[in-house]
Formats: structure tokens, sequence, C-alpha cells
């Protein structure tokens, strides 16, 4: 993608949702958090399918201790590698009640410490809870990174840092809503959907053509 190219990409993408969000449902920084912990290799209407069983019973770092282990498997069994991600999630409200009084950190450094919480996780939470211009680059990211051109790296992390590079400063809050919803429904990993793209004019991608 060249330069001139991504302010209309984002620009085009601002227009048609000017307000985007993540799809996993929370009403609390720490849902936000579980939920997103919960989401590793699962997708957001899954996790929504669990958390909708276990916020209503246990919404906090204390509540979710009271559950005990098997008492929070039984909420989370349907999403996979539940017994990990359980185990994770234990150790992190324990964390959260010992050394933050139940809150959760602002902190990269302090959320990366917690449990199952890597840097995408972190980043996630930094952006939709606290406003930051982090870039969470998940598989959709990578993939639309790399195939639009806008940012090319081998790993999730040059794709990152390449993005807070060349995204203009105004959409960076909330171009990583906007390039996981686009990644998700229109640019694919099959067979992206180029013929109802509304940025395919700025993008570096050339689709095969049948004869």
């Amino acid at each position: 993608m060249k330069k001139e190219h991504i302010e209309p990409f984002f620009a085009t993408l601002y227009a048609a949702n000017p307000q985007p969000n993540t799809e996993l449902e929370y009403t609390s920084v720490f849902e936000l958090l579980a939920a997103v912990l919960l989401s590793a290799q699962a997708t957001d209407v899954g996790v929504n399918k669990a958390t909708r069983r276990l916020f209503p019973v246990a919404n906090t770092p204390q509540q979710i201790i009271g559950l005990g282990l098997d008492g929070l498997e039984s909420y989370i069994k349907t999403i996979g590698l539940f017994r990990s991600k359980a185990r994770h999630l234990m150790e992190t409200c324990r964390i959260l009640v010992n050394q933050y009084e139940g809150k959760v950190p602002r902190s990269r450094e302090s959320l990366e410490a917690l449990p199952g919480v890597g840097r995408k996780t972190a980043n996630v939470v930094l952006n939709v809870a606290y406003g930051e211009p982090t870039m969470a680059v998940d598989t959709h990211i990578f993939r639309v990174g790399n195939r639009t051109g806008l940012a090319k790296g081998k790993t999730p992390f040059a794709v990152e840092m390449q993005l807070l590079k060349r995204i203009p400063e105004k959409y960076l809050v909330d171009a990583h809503h906007w390039l996981i919803l686009h990644g998700r429904y229109v640019c694919q990993a099959r067979t992206p959907r180029c013929w109802e793209c509304g940025v395919s004019e700025f993008c570096g991608f050339k689709p095969k053509t049948s004869l």
C-alpha cells in the first residue's frame, strides 16, 4: 500500500463505521480482561456464549475465586483450551485481589505480568478500556496488514510496529477495531471478498481472476 493511500483507506473505514468497538460483551474493565483472556484461539461468539453464563454469577476477581477452579471450568467448558484458561484466569484473579485491590492495572508491564495475558491481550485492554492508541495484532490484523501492504511483517510484533508507524494519529485509537472487523467479514483468510470491499482501490493486493 502506497503511503498516499493510507489516509483515504482509513477515512473510508471511518465513514462506514465511525464508532467501532470490540464484539466481545463486557460491562467492566475486569469483564473485558477476562473475556479477552478467554478468547485466545476462540471466536468472540463462543466467548460471549460462555460469559453470558459466567458473568451474571461471577464478574469480579473475588467472585471468580469463590467459584473454585472446578466451578469456573463448568461455566467456560464450551471454549477451547478451557482448562488452561480457567487456571490462568483464576491465578490472574488472585493477583488482582492480592496486589491491586481487585482492580485491573493500567500499565502494560503490570498487565503482561498476569498469567495468560500476553502483549496482544494487554493491547486490547489498554485500547478498549483505557483509550490508548495500541494495536493488538491478532490473526485478522496480521493478515490484513500483510495482504494489503499496509504493514508487512513476519511476526505480529513487526506488523504492530509498522501499523503504529504508518497509521495517521487521528485514526490510531480505532484502527485496531476497523482492521479486525475488515479481516473478519471482508478480507477473509481463504477467499477475500474483494468484490464487496470498500477500500479495494487503496489496497496493494491483486486478487486472482479466472478466465
